[in-house]
């Protein structure tokens, strides 16, 4: 009954991820190891899938003047996290996540690299609630700030997609904002979710050198976490280059971007059964406090280098 309300299209992701922590909080999960592997598995299908909605020349053509700042910006975004999860002892993996989240584009990051670093559903639904509950705060939180500051569209379309997680939130924060803060907003927003392919694949080198992983207090040891090769990313990117080359295929493809949006809906709401009351306890509230923390360091230096005129579109 979950999945079918979940695969209805009826439910946001947020809402979707919830609907499955309801049900793992309150009922013995039937079939926890099955449900897993099917998360794992529609996990990467939806990923692939939601590359036929993308249009690389656009995004590159979009991305292309800021790919200094983007780069650098990631990679101070990315080292901070870590350091922050390593002071609040979070699992590392929980902590590489939401690094991961915030860096690039919230969800769609953790689901693509989650699969490759293989995150337990702890660590995902850990990651994806802490990103998932900050976008809700910004879809409301950004236009007053905005508002209150006298940012110009321009300004706050860049402020929202350098600090805002999701392109959804991105795109619901700007178009309360204004229509040039809207266009902005998404081509940046858009363009900074390239970034997700080269994060996958040096978490995949970067892992399979390194071998293990640390241990969730509480949980016992996880199994030993190896690098894979991220063949599905390499498929996300055929598909964006697919409908990037025949425009012809765009209604089949605009299909193919639904099915994959719904597939994502259906995995969250398949994370979120697999959390008991017991794997909420012992994780504690440390994930949340890193990703509440990285996100209001991203979000205030993207704002100060923005009003100062460092970076812009």
């Amino acid at each position: 009954m979950g999945m079918a309300v979940a695969a209805s299209g009826f439910l946001s992701p947020p809402f979707a991820l919830a609907e499955g922590l309801v049900f793992g909080l309150t009922v013995v999960h039937p079939l926890p190891e099955q449900a897993k592997k099917l998360s794992r598995m529609l996990l990467q299908a939806s990923v692939v899938a939601l590359g036929f909605g993308m249009n690389l020349a656009e995004l590159i053509r979009a991305g292309s003047s800021g790919i200094l700042y983007t780069a650098a910006g990631i990679a101070l975004a990315m080292l901070l996290g870590l350091l922050l999860g390593r002071l609040l002892r979070v699992s590392s993996l929980s902590s590489y996540l939401i690094a991961a989240g915030t860096s690039i584009c919230g969800g769609s990051a953790i689901a693509a690299v989650g699969p490759i670093v293989r995150a337990t559903d702890e660590d995902m639904s850990v990651s994806l609630g802490t990103v998932f509950t900050l976008n809700s705060v910004a879809l409301f939180l950004f236009p007053f700030i905005g508002h209150v500051l006298g940012l110009t569209q321009a300004q706050f379309g860049l402020w929202s997609a350098l600090a805002i997680h999701d392109t959804s939130s991105v795109v619901g924060a700007t178009a309360k904002y204004g229509p040039t803060a809207l266009a902005v907003g998404t081509a940046v927003k858009l363009a900074r979710a390239l970034w997700i392919v080269p994060l996958s694949i040096a978490s995949s080198i970067f892992l399979s050198r390194c071998g293990a992983n640390r241990t969730v207090q509480g949980l016992g040891k996880m199994n030993e976490v190896y690098g894979r090769w991220p063949w599905f990313i390499g498929l996300f990117c055929l598909a964006a280059l697919a409908n990037t080359c025949f425009p012809q295929l765009s209604t089949t493809f605009k299909a193919f971007s639904h099915l994959g949006r719904i597939g994502l809906v259906v995995t969250l709401f398949l994370i979120g059964s697999g959390i008991s009351r017991a794997t909420v306890r012992q994780v504690g509230l440390r994930p949340f406090v890193q990703g509440i923390v990285l996100w209001a360091v991203v979000a205030v230096s993207a704002l100060l280098l923005i009003r100062s005129g460092a970076i812009h579109v």
